[in-house]
């Protein structure tokens, strides 16, 4: 799995961006979003049961992710069209507001996500800074579902710039 302290690799992916008649697909590339922080997870499969808690729990909390500077992108290797189906017959996922990712073989390779013996990404979360470099990696087993408020937590600790302690929150003094 890609390391803390890599370099986030370049990518250019089509994406479910809703669900709209010809507004549902978009390409979406690692350079849409300069001087942001990025928020990338996975998850295993369209059309399951622990993944629709995932995404509609992150999608919750975008504007929180926004007000962060933080761009909020999921995706599985599932392809845009499986995303667009999915959408159309769940109907939370309707109406989302982030992008979900068509993660190609590719991509799923060079971040080192693949299940080895399912095939599909794992419930990968990684937060990559504004200079493109990975700052925090985590990855659940696929029966497992995340926790967003960790990852809201890790990114408030990882832009302040200091030391933080275990179980540190936003607005709680640093250890710097």
């Amino acid at each position: 799995m890609i390391a803390v302290g890599s370099r986030f690799p370049e990518f250019k992916v089509p994406a479910c961006v809703g669900i709209e008649p010809g507004k549902e697909f978009k390409d979406v590339s690692s350079k849409d979003f300069p001087g942001k922080w990025l928020v990338f997870y996975t998850y295993p499969k369209d059309f399951t049961f622990v993944c629709p808690t995932e995404i509609l729990e992150f999608d919750r909390h975008r504007h929180d992710f926004e007000e962060r500077q933080a761009v909020l992108l999921g995706g599985s290797t599932d392809n845009e069209y499986s995303h667009l189906a999915w959408r159309k017959d769940h109907p939370g996922l309707a109406q989302i507001g982030h992008a979900l990712l068509f993660v190609t073989p590719a991509l799923a390779e060079t971040l080192g996500i693949l299940h080895p013996v399912a095939g599909a990404a794992v419930r990968a979360t990684i937060i990559v800074d504004p200079e493109g470099i990975v700052r925090f990696v985590s990855a659940n087993d696929l029966s497992v579902g995340r926790s967003v408020t960790e990852v809201l937590r890790v990114l408030d600790a990882l832009k302040t710039g200091e030391l933080t302690a275990c179980e540190w929150r936003r607005g709680e003094a640093t250890l710097g």
